[in-house]
Protein backbone atom coordinates (compact mmCIF):
# COMPACT_ATOMS: atom_id res chain seq x y z
CA UNK A 1 0.00 0.00 0.00
CA UNK A 2 1.35 3.39 -0.91
CA UNK A 3 1.89 5.87 1.88
CA UNK A 4 -0.23 8.92 1.42
CA UNK A 5 -0.61 12.29 3.10
CA UNK A 6 -4.13 13.64 2.74
CA UNK A 7 -5.85 16.75 4.09
CA UNK A 8 -9.52 16.09 4.72
CA UNK A 9 -11.53 19.30 4.86
CA UNK A 10 -14.01 18.98 7.68
CA UNK A 11 -15.13 22.60 7.64
CA UNK A 12 -18.48 21.85 5.98
CA UNK A 13 -19.35 19.48 8.75
CA UNK A 14 -18.21 21.92 11.41
CA UNK A 15 -15.25 19.68 12.21
CA UNK A 16 -11.54 20.50 12.34
CA UNK A 17 -9.48 19.62 9.29
CA UNK A 18 -7.50 16.43 9.82
CA UNK A 19 -4.03 16.08 8.43
CA UNK A 20 -3.68 12.32 8.06
CA UNK A 21 -0.15 11.05 8.41
CA UNK A 22 1.62 8.04 6.90
CA UNK A 23 0.50 4.74 8.39
CA UNK A 24 3.69 4.14 10.38
CA UNK A 25 3.16 7.47 12.14
CA UNK A 26 -0.47 6.74 12.94
CA UNK A 27 0.55 3.48 14.51
CA UNK A 28 2.40 5.35 17.25
CA UNK A 29 0.57 5.51 20.55
CA UNK A 30 0.45 9.30 20.81
CA UNK A 31 -2.54 11.61 21.27
CA UNK A 32 -3.31 13.96 18.38
CA UNK A 33 -1.83 17.44 18.25
CA UNK A 34 -4.59 20.06 18.10
CA UNK A 35 -3.48 23.15 16.17
CA UNK A 36 -5.80 26.10 16.88
CA UNK A 37 -6.13 28.82 14.24
CA UNK A 38 -8.26 31.83 15.15
CA UNK A 39 -9.07 32.69 11.55
CA UNK A 40 -11.15 31.05 8.79
CA UNK A 41 -9.96 28.54 6.20
CA UNK A 42 -8.21 30.28 3.32
CA UNK A 43 -6.62 33.00 5.44
CA UNK A 44 -2.83 33.27 5.41
CA UNK A 45 -2.68 31.92 8.98
CA UNK A 46 -4.71 28.89 7.89
CA UNK A 47 -2.43 28.22 4.93
CA UNK A 48 0.60 28.50 7.19
CA UNK A 49 -0.96 26.10 9.71
CA UNK A 50 -1.77 23.45 7.10
CA UNK A 51 1.63 23.74 5.46
CA UNK A 52 3.38 23.23 8.79
CA UNK A 53 0.97 20.52 9.92
CA UNK A 54 1.81 18.42 6.88
CA UNK A 55 5.50 18.51 7.87
CA UNK A 56 5.61 18.45 11.66
CA UNK A 57 3.11 15.59 12.02
CA UNK A 58 5.39 12.91 10.57
CA UNK A 59 8.37 14.34 12.46
CA UNK A 60 6.51 14.19 15.78
CA UNK A 61 4.70 10.95 14.88
CA UNK A 62 1.36 12.53 15.77
CA UNK A 63 -1.85 13.21 13.92
CA UNK A 64 -2.25 16.97 13.50
CA UNK A 65 -5.76 18.44 13.75
CA UNK A 66 -6.00 21.95 12.27
CA UNK A 67 -8.90 23.43 14.22
CA UNK A 68 -10.21 26.74 12.85
CA UNK A 69 -11.91 28.84 15.52
CA UNK A 70 -12.45 32.19 13.77
CA UNK A 71 -13.80 35.26 15.49
CA UNK A 72 -12.79 38.23 17.64
CA UNK A 73 -9.53 38.68 15.70
CA UNK A 74 -8.10 35.45 17.08
CA UNK A 75 -9.10 35.95 20.71
CA UNK A 76 -11.55 33.02 20.70
CA UNK A 77 -8.76 30.58 19.85
CA UNK A 78 -6.53 32.20 22.48
CA UNK A 79 -9.11 31.65 25.19
CA UNK A 80 -9.47 28.03 24.11
CA UNK A 81 -5.72 27.53 24.49
CA UNK A 82 -5.78 29.08 27.95
CA UNK A 83 -8.49 26.62 29.03
CA UNK A 84 -6.96 23.58 27.32
CA UNK A 85 -5.31 20.72 29.18
CA UNK A 86 -1.70 21.65 30.01
CA UNK A 87 -0.31 18.54 28.35
CA UNK A 88 1.31 20.27 25.38
CA UNK A 89 -1.03 18.61 22.88
CA UNK A 90 -2.92 21.83 22.13
CA UNK A 91 -1.01 24.53 20.30
CA UNK A 92 -2.05 27.81 18.69
CA UNK A 93 -0.81 29.63 15.60
CA UNK A 94 -1.56 33.34 15.65
CA UNK A 95 -0.36 36.72 14.38
CA UNK A 96 1.07 39.55 16.46
CA UNK A 97 -2.40 41.06 16.96
CA UNK A 98 -3.38 38.27 19.39
CA UNK A 99 -0.39 38.34 21.74
CA UNK A 100 0.98 41.88 21.37
CA UNK A 101 -1.68 44.30 20.12
CA UNK A 102 -4.73 42.90 21.94
CA UNK A 103 -3.23 43.48 25.42
CA UNK A 104 -2.48 47.07 24.38
CA UNK A 105 -5.96 47.93 23.09
CA UNK A 106 -8.22 45.91 25.41
CA UNK A 107 -8.45 46.82 29.07
CA UNK A 108 -9.95 43.38 29.74
CA UNK A 109 -8.90 40.21 27.93
CA UNK A 110 -9.93 36.62 28.70
CA UNK A 111 -6.25 35.65 28.58
CA UNK A 112 -2.80 37.01 29.42
CA UNK A 113 -0.28 35.96 26.76
CA UNK A 114 2.65 36.32 29.16
CA UNK A 115 1.08 34.16 31.86
CA UNK A 116 -1.19 31.76 30.01
CA UNK A 117 0.93 30.81 27.00
CA UNK A 118 4.36 29.27 26.48
CA UNK A 119 6.14 30.41 23.29
CA UNK A 120 7.27 27.67 20.90
CA UNK A 121 8.66 29.50 17.86
CA UNK A 122 8.22 32.43 15.54
CA UNK A 123 7.08 31.05 12.20
CA UNK A 124 7.07 33.78 9.58
CA UNK A 125 6.96 37.53 9.04
CA UNK A 126 4.68 39.51 6.75
CA UNK A 127 5.27 42.98 5.34
CA UNK A 128 2.90 45.95 5.08
CA UNK A 129 2.55 48.76 2.60
CA UNK A 130 0.82 52.03 1.81
CA UNK A 131 -1.10 52.30 -1.45
CA UNK A 132 -3.04 54.93 -3.35
CA UNK A 133 -5.43 54.70 -6.27
CA UNK A 134 -3.50 54.48 -9.55
CA UNK A 135 -5.13 57.77 -10.61
CA UNK A 136 -3.66 59.66 -7.65
CA UNK A 137 -0.89 62.10 -8.65
CA UNK A 138 1.50 60.99 -5.86
CA UNK A 139 4.26 58.68 -7.06
CA UNK A 140 6.00 58.34 -3.68
CA UNK A 141 5.32 58.95 0.00
CA UNK A 142 6.77 62.46 0.11
CA UNK A 143 4.60 63.52 -2.82
CA UNK A 144 1.58 62.07 -1.00
CA UNK A 145 2.45 64.03 2.15
CA UNK A 146 2.84 67.22 0.13
CA UNK A 147 -0.51 66.56 -1.55
CA UNK A 148 -2.21 66.02 1.82
CA UNK A 149 -0.83 69.30 3.13
CA UNK A 150 -2.21 71.07 0.09
CA UNK A 151 -5.51 69.14 0.26
CA UNK A 152 -6.25 68.64 3.98
CA UNK A 153 -9.73 67.34 3.19
CA UNK A 154 -8.02 64.32 1.69
CA UNK A 155 -6.01 63.53 4.80
CA UNK A 156 -7.43 60.08 5.49
CA UNK A 157 -6.40 56.45 5.26
CA UNK A 158 -8.35 53.21 5.15
CA UNK A 159 -7.47 49.97 6.94
CA UNK A 160 -8.95 46.49 7.42
CA UNK A 161 -10.10 47.44 10.91
CA UNK A 162 -9.72 49.59 14.02
CA UNK A 163 -7.03 48.38 16.38
CA UNK A 164 -5.21 46.53 13.61
CA UNK A 165 -1.53 46.94 12.78
CA UNK A 166 -2.39 48.97 9.62
CA UNK A 167 -4.33 51.36 11.88
CA UNK A 168 -1.22 52.05 13.92
CA UNK A 169 1.00 52.34 10.86
CA UNK A 170 -1.25 55.25 9.90
CA UNK A 171 -0.69 56.79 13.32
CA UNK A 172 3.06 56.37 12.81
CA UNK A 173 2.90 58.07 9.41
CA UNK A 174 0.85 61.01 10.68
CA UNK A 175 3.35 61.67 13.46
CA UNK A 176 6.43 61.23 11.27
CA UNK A 177 5.03 63.44 8.49
CA UNK A 178 3.47 66.07 10.76
CA UNK A 179 0.06 65.81 9.10
CA UNK A 180 -3.42 65.15 10.43
CA UNK A 181 -4.83 61.85 9.16
CA UNK A 182 -8.33 60.55 9.73
CA UNK A 183 -8.57 56.79 10.17
CA UNK A 184 -11.34 55.07 8.20
CA UNK A 185 -11.68 51.44 9.36
CA UNK A 186 -13.39 48.76 7.27
CA UNK A 187 -14.40 45.16 7.83
CA UNK A 188 -11.40 43.53 6.22
CA UNK A 189 -8.87 44.23 3.50
CA UNK A 190 -11.28 43.57 0.61
CA UNK A 191 -13.56 46.40 1.76
CA UNK A 192 -10.73 48.87 2.29
CA UNK A 193 -9.34 48.12 -1.18
CA UNK A 194 -12.80 48.59 -2.72
CA UNK A 195 -12.97 51.98 -1.00
CA UNK A 196 -9.55 52.92 -2.37
CA UNK A 197 -10.42 51.90 -5.93
CA UNK A 198 -13.64 53.89 -5.59
CA UNK A 199 -11.70 56.96 -4.35
CA UNK A 200 -13.59 56.94 -1.06
CA UNK A 201 -10.28 57.13 0.81
CA UNK A 202 -6.99 58.67 -0.25
CA UNK A 203 -4.77 55.75 0.73
CA UNK A 204 -4.80 52.43 2.54
CA UNK A 205 -2.43 50.56 4.80
CA UNK A 206 -2.56 46.77 4.57
CA UNK A 207 -0.41 43.69 4.15
CA UNK A 208 1.46 43.49 0.86
CA UNK A 209 -0.41 40.25 0.22
CA UNK A 210 -3.68 42.20 0.10
CA UNK A 211 -2.25 45.12 -1.90
CA UNK A 212 -0.10 43.46 -4.51
CA UNK A 213 -2.81 42.12 -6.83
CA UNK A 214 -4.28 45.55 -7.56
CA UNK A 215 -0.78 47.07 -7.68
CA UNK A 216 0.32 44.63 -10.38
CA UNK A 217 -2.97 45.10 -12.22
CA UNK A 218 -2.26 48.83 -12.43
CA UNK A 219 -5.35 49.79 -10.42
CA UNK A 220 -3.50 50.81 -7.24
CA UNK A 221 0.03 52.00 -6.57
CA UNK A 222 2.06 50.88 -3.58
CA UNK A 223 4.14 53.88 -2.51
CA UNK A 224 6.16 52.33 0.30
CA UNK A 225 6.72 49.19 2.32
CA UNK A 226 7.20 49.14 6.08
CA UNK A 227 10.01 46.63 6.58
CA UNK A 228 13.67 47.58 6.93
CA UNK A 229 14.43 46.06 3.52
CA UNK A 230 12.57 45.92 0.23
CA UNK A 231 10.07 43.15 -0.28
CA UNK A 232 10.72 40.33 -2.72
CA UNK A 233 7.07 40.64 -3.79
CA UNK A 234 7.44 44.26 -4.96
CA UNK A 235 11.20 44.91 -5.14
CA UNK A 236 10.61 48.06 -7.16
CA UNK A 237 8.87 49.76 -4.21
CA UNK A 238 11.14 51.60 -1.73
CA UNK A 239 10.66 51.38 2.02
CA UNK A 240 9.50 54.27 4.19
CA UNK A 241 13.01 54.37 5.63
CA UNK A 242 14.51 54.81 2.15
CA UNK A 243 12.17 57.75 1.63
CA UNK A 244 13.30 59.52 4.79
CA UNK A 245 10.58 58.32 7.20
CA UNK A 246 12.75 56.30 9.56
CA UNK A 247 10.10 56.06 12.28
CA UNK A 248 7.60 54.33 9.99
CA UNK A 249 8.76 50.75 10.08
CA UNK A 250 7.70 47.41 11.45
CA UNK A 251 6.23 44.09 10.39
CA UNK A 252 3.84 41.48 11.61
CA UNK A 253 4.72 37.91 12.43
CA UNK A 254 3.08 34.61 13.23
CA UNK A 255 3.98 32.73 16.37
CA UNK A 256 3.28 29.27 17.72
CA UNK A 257 2.26 28.81 21.37
CA UNK A 258 1.07 26.17 23.79
CA UNK A 259 -0.31 26.15 27.33
CA UNK A 260 1.95 27.87 29.87
CA UNK A 261 2.20 24.68 31.94
CA UNK A 262 2.95 22.37 29.05
CA UNK A 263 5.89 19.98 29.54
CA UNK A 264 9.18 21.48 28.43
CA UNK A 265 9.98 18.31 26.48
CA UNK A 266 6.86 18.80 24.33
CA UNK A 267 7.75 22.42 23.64
CA UNK A 268 11.30 21.55 22.57
CA UNK A 269 10.15 18.67 20.38
CA UNK A 270 7.59 20.80 18.55
CA UNK A 271 10.13 23.60 18.21
CA UNK A 272 12.65 21.25 16.60
CA UNK A 273 10.05 19.89 14.17
CA UNK A 274 8.90 23.40 13.23
CA UNK A 275 12.41 24.66 12.60
CA UNK A 276 13.16 21.66 10.43
CA UNK A 277 9.99 22.25 8.41
CA UNK A 278 10.70 25.96 7.93
CA UNK A 279 14.05 25.14 6.33
CA UNK A 280 12.46 22.94 3.66
CA UNK A 281 12.64 24.66 0.23
CA UNK A 282 9.10 23.67 -0.75
CA UNK A 283 7.70 25.06 2.51
CA UNK A 284 9.59 28.34 2.11
CA UNK A 285 8.44 28.63 -1.50
CA UNK A 286 4.80 27.95 -0.63
CA UNK A 287 4.86 30.56 2.12
CA UNK A 288 6.60 33.11 -0.09
CA UNK A 289 3.75 32.83 -2.59
CA UNK A 290 1.34 34.19 0.04
CA UNK A 291 3.73 36.92 1.17
CA UNK A 292 5.24 35.16 4.18
CA UNK A 293 8.95 35.03 4.93
CA UNK A 294 9.71 31.83 6.88
CA UNK A 295 11.77 32.49 10.00
CA UNK A 296 11.91 30.03 12.94
CA UNK A 297 14.02 30.21 16.09
CA UNK A 298 13.84 29.22 19.74
CA UNK A 299 11.02 29.73 22.27
CA UNK A 300 13.24 32.37 23.89
CA UNK A 301 13.49 34.20 20.55
CA UNK A 302 9.69 34.41 20.30
CA UNK A 303 9.46 35.75 23.86
CA UNK A 304 12.00 38.42 22.90
CA UNK A 305 10.01 39.42 19.81
CA UNK A 306 6.87 39.77 21.93
CA UNK A 307 8.64 42.02 24.43
CA UNK A 308 10.33 44.08 21.72
CA UNK A 309 7.13 44.69 19.77
CA UNK A 310 5.11 45.47 22.88
CA UNK A 311 7.66 48.21 23.61
CA UNK A 312 7.55 49.34 19.97
CA UNK A 313 3.78 49.52 19.56
CA UNK A 314 2.81 50.52 23.10
CA UNK A 315 3.64 54.23 22.65
CA UNK A 316 2.01 54.27 19.20
CA UNK A 317 -1.22 52.79 20.55
CA UNK A 318 -1.18 55.23 23.46
CA UNK A 319 -0.62 58.19 21.14
CA UNK A 320 -3.57 57.11 19.01
CA UNK A 321 -5.93 57.24 22.01
CA UNK A 322 -7.60 54.09 20.71
CA UNK A 323 -9.22 51.62 23.08
CA UNK A 324 -11.22 48.66 21.88
CA UNK A 325 -13.48 48.52 24.95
Amino acid sequence: MKRRSIIKAGALAGLPAVITLPLHALAQDKPPLRLLVGFPPGASSDTLARTLGERIGPELKQTVLVDNKPGAAGRIAAELLKNAAPDGNTIMLCPIVVTVLAPLVFSKLPYNPNLDFAPIAQLATIDFGLAVNANHPAKNVNELIAWMRANPQGGNFGTPGAGSLPHFFGVMLAKAAGVDLVHVPYQGGAQSMTALLGSQVTCVFDTLTDLVEQHKAGKARILATASTKRSAIVPEVPTFVEQGLRDVQGSSWFGLYTHAKAPEANIRAINAAVNKALQMPDVRERLAKIGLDATGGSPEDLATYMKRDTERWGPVVKASGFKAD
